[in-house]
């Protein structure tokens, strides 16, 4: 099963434990499903993980060890192709990860621009909470 997770999920699954993203996180690693991620991910994790605000809930060594871990198990896509279907322009980049890669889910938290349009290119969007359902951990 192929899954792009959201940065906000990968984020979250760093600043807490026993919650759905670190439950699917530790699903991954534990090669539950194939994680696609992109070089562009891996640039707007580096910056969301550089706030100020989230330094209090996790170091620079742990989002590294993150970014590592993904680097050499995750699907890296290469080349993404421009979508343009957001009202957020920044979330386009993962609705073409999910496109590009055919995934069976995008997992999101974003209620406001990518769980509102509930499909894209055949890719249901769903919550960490319903994957975690799909997962029955």
């Amino acid at each position: 099963m192929r899954v792009v997770l959201d940065t906000g999920i990968l984020i979250a699954a760093l600043i807490t434990t026993a919650t759905p993203p670190a439950l699917i996180y530790q699903a991954w690693r534990k090669k539950c499903f194939e994680l696609i991620t992109s070089e562009w991910q891996f640039d707007e994790f580096r910056r969301v993980s550089h706030y100020p605000k989230l330094h209090q809930y996790f170091t620079p060594a742990e989002a590294g060890n993150m970014i590592n871990g993904l680097r050499h198990q995750a699907t890296i896509l290469e080349a993404l192709p421009t979508v343009d279907v957001s009202p957020d322009p920044d979330d386009n980049p993962i609705l073409s990860m999910a496109q590009v890669s055919q995934a069976h889910y995008l997992v999101t938290g974003d209620k406001r621009d990518l769980l509102a349009l509930r499909t894209f290119s055949g890719v249901p969007i769903i919550t960490a909470r319903r994957f975690v359902e799909i997962l029955d951990i």
